[in-house]
């Protein structure tokens, strides 16, 4: 997590209104896959709020990764993608930004989200646009986004989901020393 180790605190003063988490399992798939898999989520919110450095990792997919996203929506509920984090050459990405190309049954790779980034909500209801990267992370903050990696033939709606969280500063120590425990064994 040294990539995301950054110290300024946002507008609000609070350093912990920045620190994002979701831990990605089949149980909140909606509808709940079947799976062994695990992810795991971890960004920043940048001090001027211009930008997202993650962190994405997942393995155990039974499935080939097709894609992973950034969706907008509350909790078992299915919502439109804003956010490209990995593609491939058959799932390509809509926007040129997208760097990684997701590794077919694990990966771990970081990356920045800026504004370029965000892609309108194929939704139109949710009155999502593209660039609108501020709208996103409000939408984060108030627990209505997600991550979800999608895999083929059978998860193509998404093998693993987790649902973005703001964490504490508390919370995100616990976490890295977790994070740094699975690394040893």
């Amino acid at each position: 997590m040294a990539a995301l180790a950054l110290t300024a605190a946002g507008p609000s003063g609070h350093d912990d209104e920045r620190r994002l988490r979701a831990d990605l399992t089949g149980l909140e798939e909606v509808p709940v896959v079947n799976t062994v898999a695990t992810g795991k989520f971890r960004a920043r919110i940048s001090p001027d709020e211009q930008s997202i450095e993650y962190r994405l990792s997942y393995s155990g997919l039974q499935g080939t990764v097709s894609q992973a996203h950034i969706h907008i929506a509350q909790l078992s509920v299915n919502g439109s993608i804003v956010i490209w984090l990995c593609q491939t050459a058959t799932n390509p990405s809509p926007v040129p930004t997208t760097a990684h190309t997701c590794n077919p049954g694990s990966d771990d790779f970081t990356g920045t989200i800026t504004a370029d980034d965000v892609i309108a909500g194929g939704t139109a209801s949710q009155q999502l646009n593209a660039k609108d990267l501020a709208s996103v992370i409000a939408l984060i903050r108030a627990g209505a986004a997600y991550a979800n990696v999608h895999t083929l033939p059978s998860s193509t709606g998404g093998e693993i989901r987790g649902q973005i969280e703001v964490i504490d500063q508390d919370d995100n120590r616990h976490d890295d020393d977790r994070d740094n425990k699975d690394r040893r064994h």
